[in-house]
C-alpha cells in the first residue's frame, strides 16, 4: 500500500517580482513540507527577501502563485488572514521595546471589559501562550530588557498565537553567541516537534546543516536547486550558490611588486561592527573586502573614510596618523570616497553635476573661499570627460542622470582631489552593464595611476578586479584569497563555511 503524498505546508511557484526595471525574483520556488525546518540560502541579490516579502504577504508577486496547506494564500488587504498562516521573525525587532511581554504579545488585541483592559487577565493570558510554548519569560518584563533569544521567543510566541504554524526565521542568529545559538537551536527542535514549520535563512552554512532538514538555494534571482540537507555536501551546496565548478577560474589582478611602499597601515582596529583588524594596501595595491551585510566591512571602510570612530588601534596613511570621525579631515589626509548609497551619502540632488564632481575640491578652484566659476566648469568638464558621464554639460541636473551615470558623477568627486587612498563601498551597485566596466575600469587606472584602492563589495565581478581580498566574517578577519581565487573558495569563506 502507498503512502499518500504530503500536502506541502507553503508551496510557492514561478514567483517572479519586478522593480520597475530591476528583475529582483525571476523564478522563486518553495516547497516546504509540515514539521520541518527548511533552509533557504543564497548570496546577496539573490532573492532571498523579496521571495520572503511574497511569502508573508507584505508584496504581491507579478506572477507566480502562493499555497498554505493546498488553497491559495489570502489576499492581500486581509492581514488577519495572514497572520494567521505565517509569520517573520526579523534580525531586528519588530516589539516595542518599551511595552512589557504581556502587552507585545496581546498589542490591539489586548482582553477588555467595559471599554479599558483587564490587566491581571492580560498577565494570565500571556503566561499561558508562554507556558503552552515552553517559553521561559517574566510577563512583566520590559521587552527592552530582554535578551536577543527571549526576545526572538517571544515574537514566535506572538506568531504562534494568531494559529500561525510556518514561522521565517531571518538570520536569527547574528546577534546570538554560540550558547545562545545551541539554545534557539533546541528551541527549535521542541517547536518542531509540537507542530511547528520553520523557514530559515543565514549566512552561517554551518547552522543549515545543524539545523535544516531540506535545504532550497536561490541564485541570480532563480531557484536552483531543492536537496534534503543529508544529501547535499558542503562543497556541493557552495557550487549551487556560486554557480561554478571546481574547475572554473576566474580572471587574476595584476601582481604588486612586493617592495612597493605601503600606503595604509592599519593595527588593531576595534568597534563594535569589528574587532583587531589588521591590513595593509600597498601604492598601486587593489585590496578587496567581503563579507556578508553583517560582516563589519562596510563599518571598517567607513571608518577609514572617516565616517566613524574605532574604540581601538590605529591606521596610518604614509606614515601619517589617519584621523577618525572627520570626513572633512580624511579628505584632507587623502582619502577619497565612494559611498554606499549615492542617494543618501554622495550626491546633493539639487546642484548640478559640475556642482557635484568638484564639492571635494572648491580650496583648489578659487582663492578667500570664492570659487571661480569658468574655472570650476572647465575642471568638472574634463572630469566628466575622464569618466564618460553621458549628459549635456556641468550645468544640467545631477538628478536629471541615470543610475550608472549618477554614480560615475560620485566616482568623479572621489578621483578629484588625485587621493592616495581611494575607498570604494559597493561601487557598482544598481548600475548597467556598460557603466559597471566603466566605473571598474576607473579602478584600474587609479591602480596603475600608484593610488591605493580600498574596495568592498558583494559583487564577485568587482572583487575578481582585486589584487587580494579579505574575508571579513562576525567582525573578523577570517582569510585572505590572492588574485585567481575561484567563487565557490571566497563564497565558502564568506559564508562561513570550516572546510578543515
Amino acid at each position: 500500500m502507498t503512502t499518500p503524498p504530503v500536502t506541502p505546508l507553503v508551496q510557492a511557484e514561478g514567483i517572479v517580482k519586478r522593480y520597475g526595471p530591476t528583475v529582483a525574483l525571476a523564478d522563486g520556488q518553495l516547497t516546504v513540507l509540515p514539521g520541518e525546518s527548511h533552509a533557504l540560502v543564497g548570496r546577496n541579490g539573490a532573492g532571498k527577501s523579496t521571495l520572503v516579502n511574497v511569502l508573508t504577504g507584505l508584496q504581491a508577486p507579478d506572477a507566480g502563485t502562493v499555497r498554505f496547506d493546498g488553497r491559495p494564500a489570502p489576499p492581500l488587504a486581509d492581514r488577519d488572514a495572514w497572520r494567521g498562516k505565517v509569520a517573520c521573525v526579523y534580525q531586528k525587532p519588530t516589539v516595542v521595546p518599551e511595552l512589557t511581554v504581556a502587552e507585545n504579545l496581546f498589542i490591539n488585541r489586548q482582553p477588555l471589559r467595559r471599554g479599558f483592559i483587564t490587566w491581571r487577565r492580560l498577565r494570565s493570558e500571556a503566561a499561558a501562550l508562554l507556558d503552552t510554548w515552553d517559553v521561559h519569560v517574566d510577563p512583566d518584563a520590559r521587552t527592552a530588557d530582554l535578551k536577543v533569544e527571549d526576545r526572538q521567543m517571544v515574537e514566535i510566541a506572538r506568531a504562534l498565537s494568531f494559529g500561525a504554524r510556518f514561522i521565517v526565521l531571518d538570520e536569527p542568529t547574528a546577534q546570538l553567541d554560540n550558547r545562545e545559538i545551541e539554545r534557539l537551536f533546541g528551541r527549535m527542535r521542541a517547536l518542531q516537534d509540537s507542530g511547528v514549520t520553520f523557514l530559515f535563512i543565514s549566512h552561517h552554512l554551518q547552522e543549515v546543516y545543524e539545523v535544516c532538514q531540506t535545504v532550497t538555494v536561490l541564485r541570480d534571482a532563480r531557484w536552483i536547486t531543492t536537496a534534503p540537507v543529508a544529501e547535499l555536501p558542503r562543497a556541493a551546496l557552495v557550487e549551487a550558490m556560486a554557480g561554478e565548478s571546481v574547475e572554473d577560474h576566474g580572471p587574476a589582478g595584476a601582481a604588486v611588486a612586493a617592495d612597493a611602499p605601503v600606503v595604509l597601515d592599519v593595527r588593531g582596529l576595534t568597534s563594535a561592527a569589528y574587532r583587531d583588524v589588521d591590513l595593509t594596501v600597498r601604492r598601486g595595491e587593489v585590496l578587496g573586502l567581503a563579507g556578508t551585510s553583517g560582516s563589519g566591512k562596510t563599518e571598517l571602510a567607513e571608518t577609514l573614510a572617516g565616517l566613524h570612530t574605532p574604540t581601538a588601534g590605529t591606521a596610518q596613511l604614509d606614515g601619517e596618523k589617519l584621523p577618525f570621525g572627520d570626513v572633512h579631515a580624511a579628505l584632507e589626509a587623502g582619502v577619497g570616497w565612494v559611498p554606499r548609497d549615492r542617494h543618501e551619502q554622495g550626491l546633493v540632488p539639487g546642484m548640478t553635476i559640475g556642482d557635484n564632481s568638484t564639492l571635494s575640491v572648491l580650496d583648489r578652484l578659487g582663492r578667500y573661499g570664492f570659487v571661480g566659476t569658468e574655472r570650476r566648469r572647465r575642471f568638472a568638464a574634463e572630469l566628466i570627460e575622464r569618466l564618460d558621464i553621458h549628459t549635456e554639460g556641468p550645468e544640467q541636473p545631477v538628478s536629471d542622470l541615470s543610475g550608472g551615470n549618477a554614480q560615475k558623477v560620485v566616482m568623479a568627486r572621489a578621483l578629484a582631489s588625485d587621493p592616495r587612498l581611494l575607498v570604494l563601498i559597493n561601487p557598482t551597485a544598481g548600475v548597467d552593464v556598460k557603466s559597471k566596466e566603466s566605473l571598474l575600469a576607473r579602478m584600474d587606472s587609479a591602480r596603475e595611476d600608484g593610488t591605493a584602492v580600498l574596495a568592498v563589495s558583494d559583487e564577485l565581478d568587482d572583487l575578481r578586479r582585486c589584487d587580494r581580498v579579505l574575508v571579513l566574517f562576525h567582525g573578523r578577519v577570517v582569510a585572505e584569497h590572492p588574485a585567481g581565487w575561484r567563487d565557490h573558495e571566497l563564497i565558502a569563506s564568506i559564508e562561513g563555511v570550516d572546510h578543515g
